[in-house]
């Protein structure tokens, strides 16, 4: 599998691949968008002694990967 996550834009065969139900395709575009997920998914909490500290709230990092591949499949490719 070729490595998108480091290009700014998916090429347009991987979109129509993952739009079409291509696993491989969705494995890329869920790669490229990795870092943007996470960073969106990151909450602050507090641990011991009230210090706080940035975290991954994993409940939120799928919901919004399950948004995007609910996203992907609908796209449509004309």
């Amino acid at each position: 599998m070729i490595d998108y996550s480091k290009s700014r834009l998916l090429p347009f065969s991987i979109i129509k691949a993952a739009a079409s139900g291509d696993a491989e395709a969705m494995s890329a575009v869920l790669k490229h968008y990795e870092r943007y997920i996470g960073k969106l998914s990151l909450r602050q909490l507090y641990g011991e002694n009230a210090h706080p500290h940035l975290s991954v709230d994993e409940e939120l990092r799928l919901r919004l990967e399950t948004k995007l591949i609910h996203k992907v499949l609908t796209f449509k490719v004309d």
